[in-house]
């Protein structure tokens, strides 16, 4: 990014993990919201197909790239953000991943490369998005994304579901912590999605009606309906909400289909 600084009227959110189906969702309707929205992803290539759609909102739309992992390149781009920007009124994390492993068959570095892609990304995110909050009026908003396995048993979800859990409890101690600032940190927890990173779940047509069925509305979700609570969080009339986590999961974390 270069280091002019841009003078908006416009608020400004920084989605990461934008290149998945949920991160590139939210892109869209904050762009359709009139957000200046910088999307963030590990892979330049992915980012620009997938974000090359949105053309028409060029004069919005910044693309860059970071590891979200590794805390010296995240506090390396927000530097560089905040020369540019100022500001941050929002932040989205939907970068993660996803292992269905049962626990004795999980080797040290996939439990490590779990808890890494979905946990520290989401530490390493809050701990510069909270530091420039604080010293902007109005605070700001951050959404993270959990999921229904940090909330309810599910057979194979171990790894997934410690990282997923720490992020909520994270979130929430966060809210407490800076919502003296105006900060209001919320997560959403969605169900089973149809994403690029679910595909080899939903691929195959007897899982696929199996875990629809689970869910109490009998189908998976769409991305758009994840994106479209994440950006609800993100909205000023919104601004009496922190601490909460939303299931947008058909039901699954509360209940049980006969």
């Amino acid at each position: 990014m270069n280091h002019s600084h841009t003078n908006t009227k416009r608020p400004v959110a920084l989605v990461v993990g934008a290149s998945g189906g949920i991160g590139s969702c939210v892109v869209r309707s904050l762009l359709s919201k009139g957000w200046d929205v910088i999307a963030a992803a590990r892979h330049l290539e992915k980012l620009e197909s997938t974000l090359s759609p949105l053309k028409e909102y060029s004069t919005q739309l910044k693309i860059c790239t970071f590891d979200a992992s590794r805390s010296e390149e995240v506090s390396l781009f927000f530097d560089s953000m905040t020369s540019r920007f100022g500001r941050l009124d929002g932040m989205v994390n939907c970068a993660g991943s996803l292992l269905l492993k049962p626990a004795h068959l999980i080797s040290d570095e996939e439990f490590e490369e779990t808890l890494s892609l979905n946990l520290k990304t989401a530490f390493y995110l809050l701990r510069p998005a909270v530091r420039l909050m604080m010293k902007q009026p109005g605070g700001g908003s951050l959404v993270f994304c959990s999921s229904v396995a940090a909330s309810r048993g599910l057979s194979n979800h171990e790894a997934i579901a410690a990282a997923k859990a720490g992020i909520e409890g994270m979130a929430l101690a966060a809210a407490s912590t800076y919502a003296p600032y105006g900060i209001r940190i919320n997560c959403v927890a969605p169900g089973l999605v149809s994403t690029g990173l679910t595909e080899k779940l939903t691929a195959s047509p007897a899982v696929l009606e199996k875990s629809a069925a689970m869910h109490a509305l009998g189908r998976i979700g769409d991305p758009m309906e994840v994106a479209s609570a994440i950006t609800w969080f993100l909205d000023p009339l919104q601004s009496w909400i922190t601490g909460q986590v939303i299931g947008v999961d058909g039901g699954l974390a509360k209940i049980q289909v006969r």
